[in-house]
Formats: C-alpha cells, structure tokens, sequence
C-alpha cells in the first residue's frame, strides 16, 4: 500500500476517522495497531507473522530482564533473535551466493533459498531492538502494555521506511496523546504535499534518466554517466526524504511527531555532516548503539579510525545483501578516516570557504553513489571506467534534468545558510504560492503511474 495512491486514501481516511472518534479512550491504542497491521499485511498477510515474533519477543526479553540479575543474557536472546530474523530474511540468499562461488571448483553447490525480503524488516528490527537496549541501559522503563508497545513498533506512517523512531520519543506521545490543531493538520498536509511532490515529480522524473543510463552503461559516455550519477543521487535524496515528508505529514495530521530524517545533506562541509544531515535517524541509530559502545573516540586515533571504519562498513551491509553496498559503506569509511585529521585544522574550520568544503563533499557523496546504485564491482567499473576514459562527443543532457538537479542542489545551499535569501524563501505568501505550484505540477504533468520507494527494498 503506496503513500501515493488512492487505496491509500481510503484507508487514511478510515484509519484517520477511528483514531479521531476514539483517541481519548481505552481503544484508541488498540486502533492504532489493528490499522498498522492492515496496512502492513496489505502486501502479506504471512508478514504479520514476523513482526508479531519480534514485537512479542522483545516485549517478553524485558519484562524478563526486569526480574532477573542476568540482564545482559535477555538483552543477547534479543539481539541475537533479532539479527537472525534480518539476517535470515535478507542475507541469506547472499551467503549462499557467495558460498557456492567459493564452492564452485568442487562441483558441489548449495540450494539457493527462495526467500522474499519482507518490506521494512530493517526499520521495524532496529527500532524496536533500541527500546531493548535502552531498557537495559537505564536510559527507559519497560513499557508495561504489549498493545502499545506493539504499536509503538507497527505505527503504520513509519512503518516500512523510517524514520526509526526511539521509544523514550514515541511511546510517550502513545500513552498521552497530545491535542490535535489546526496548525498539525496544515503542517501534515503540507508535509505531505512536499513529500508527494518530492517522489511523483522529481525522482520518478528523474528515475526515467537513471535507469536507461546504468541499464545499459556500455552504451553511454562519460558526460551521461556522470548526469545520471548525479541524477541518482538526487533521486534517492528526493524519493527517501518524500517519504519521510510524507510519514511525517501522515503523523503530524494524527498528532505524533515523528523525527527530522534529513537536514539538506547534499549542503554538507565535511563527510561528518553529511551524516549528520542523511538519514538521520539511522545515523544516529548507528552512532548510539554500534560506534559508541565499541569505543567511539575514546581511545585515541588509531580506536577511533577502526570504530569509524567498523560502523561504516556496517551502515553499508544494513541497505542490503550485495557487495555494492559494501563497497559503498568502505568508500565513505575511507573517506571519512582520511579527512578527519584535516577538517580538525583551523585551515579547513576557518580559513577554507564554505562552498569549497561543500562542493568537494558533494563530488564525493555522489561518486560513492556509484558503488550504491550499480550494486556489483564488475558494473561499478564499467560505469567508472567509461566516465575516465570515453570522449564527451554525446552528452545526452536532458537540459531539464540539467536545470533539477542544479536548482536543487542551489536550494539546499541556500536553505542551509540562514541569510534573507533563506528567510524570504520560507516567507508564508511564498510557501503558499509554492504549494499552489506543487499542486498544478501533480495534476496538470507529473505521471500518474506509481513506482515503489527506493528504500522499500532495505
């Protein structure tokens, strides 16, 4: 079930009605959750399965890990249950790929699984594995009812694709909802517009150029790859965040608050911020619960380049079984341990301009989305190797898409300096006439087919 399409807009209208009528009782919790699993079991219903196991396990290891002096044994059968249903469910036709190259001078090869990824398995994992662990830090108290916390885990707006909401910001707007205004419901629905805006518009547009590019790389030259490259990275930015805008502006309308998930990254002086601006929540996800537990930078340069590089690598193999992902991760990992000394200097912090900084983050960011979007080293070289070496004698330059991607990237610049030019963009006459224009795009040009988020896939 698509944010952008009509099922959709019956089911919020229903799910939206109930939660209105019965949010100041008993069952307004209750509702919330039978409305997420219809709208997760929409795609499956076998799904539900799997999320009522891991909702009721780690709802089970703290209740237990209340009443017992071997914390940390509940808090293993947790991460260990949880990591083996993701690793299952995504890696292990991976593994056994990777298995049967190594096997394939014995002659012996090993069945390959038929396993179907179920949407949002990495979202749904890692938040509730949080409220785990926060528990067993004394950073939360166990929630005392399974219905709230199994909603806390299912909320449908951002169920399948983030933000990864924490506990101790969820739960709380689930046991006390707050009053709804009309200034959340303007906000929602505003939200929602840019998000839809965002994926219909912009990154399916830009999809269409992306994909006939990288299907068949042999065919193209250096100047289209590198569009096409630039164009991924603005088309994953657009149909990630749309979503998150569009998760946010369903909850807001509902009164929840979901968590910022970008912050213009491609804006970004250094590969820190950049993470510190994309995806947020999982960035931070990482940051709390892998990178400082092994050490983060207490102990010295050296701990602190291979805790980077570790939770690095480990982002990478969270978007997916394929060594593209890898690569991708060790990239930015690389990248990250070889500027640190630098962007530590005052000549980088004061001296160097702020676009230079940004441009160069920029140039990196999207190089490494190579790596991402290709998925495999051989097509990875293919597509680097043809941007280094063939002639720039056909562009193949859409000059609209030319014209997106730079107004883009100017508008997060400019947004991510306050400045009257930022104030005036954000003046209430223009945020109107600029919804005005979303709308008469969605209705008069943009398409109407409806093409999957990107990050369903991980």
């Amino acid at each position: 079930m698509l944010f952008h399409s009509w099922i959709f807009a019956a089911f919020f209208a229903i799910a939206l009605t109930g939660h209105l009528l019965l949010r100041r009782t008993a069952m307004s919790t209750l509702w919330l959750l039978l409305c997420s699993y219809v709208f997760y079991g929409w795609w499956n219903p076998l799904l539900l399965l799997l999320i009522l196991t891991s909702t009721a396990i780690d709802f089970g290891v703290v209740a237990r890990m209340a009443r017992s002096d071997h914390k940390r044994r509940w808090l293993a059968l947790s991460i260990a249950t949880n990591l083996g249903l993701l690793g299952f469910f995504k890696y292990a036709g991976f593994v056994t790929d990777n298995l049967n190259l190594l096997l394939a001078s014995t002659g012996y090869q090993l069945p390959a699984p038929d396993i179907v990824l179920p949407v949002g398995i990495s979202f749904f994992t890692f938040q509730s594995m949080s409220y785990t662990i926060d528990v067993y830090r004394g950073a939360m108290r166990p929630e005392p009812s399974f219905i709230r916390f199994a909603a806390f885990v299912s909320l449908f707006p951002q169920l399948v694709a983030g933000p990864i909401e924490r506990a101790r910001n969820l739960l709380p707007q689930l046991t006390t909802p707050a009053r709804i205004t009309a200034r959340d419901v303007a906000d929602g629905a505003s939200l929602f517009l840019i998000g839809l805006f965002k994926k219909v518009a912009v990154a399916d547009y830009l999809s269409l150029y992306v994909d006939a590019v990288y299907d068949a790389p042999q065919q193209h030259e250096a100047p289209a790859l590198i569009l096409a490259t630039i164009a991924f990275g603005w088309q994953i930015f657009f149909d990630f965040s749309g979503y998150t805008d569009m998760a946010r502006g369903i909850a807001r309308t509902m009164g929840f608050r979901l968590m910022l998930n970008f912050d213009n990254p491609y804006a970004a002086t250094d590969l820190g911020d950049f993470w510190r601006r994309w995806h947020i929540s999982l960035s931070t996800w990482f940051r709390d619960y892998v990178y400082k537990p092994i050490g983060g930078s207490r102990f010295g340069s050296n701990r602190t380049m291979i805790n980077i590089a570790a939770t690095m690598l480990l982002s990478g193999l969270w978007h997916g079984a394929a060594w593209g992902f890898v690569l991708w991760g060790a990239l930015h990992a690389i990248g990250r341990m070889a500027t640190l000394p630098l962007e530590r200097t005052a000549f980088y912090r004061e001296r160097l301009p702020r676009l230079a900084k940004q441009l160069w983050v920029f140039c990196f960011v999207m190089f490494a989305w190579v790596f991402f979007r290709a998925q495999t080293w051989d097509m990875s070289s293919v597509v680097i190797g043809r941007m280094v070496s063939t002639e720039w004698t056909d562009p193949q330059m859409p000059w609209l898409m030319l014209l997106i991607v730079t107004l883009a990237w100017c508008w997060q610049l400019v947004s991510a300096a306050d400045g009257p030019v930022r104030r005036a963009l954000y003046n209430p006459v223009t945020r109107v006439l600029f919804a005005l224009c979303m709308i008469l795009w969605l209705l008069l040009v943009a398409t109407p087919a409806t093409k999957p988020f990107l990050y369903f896939q991980f």
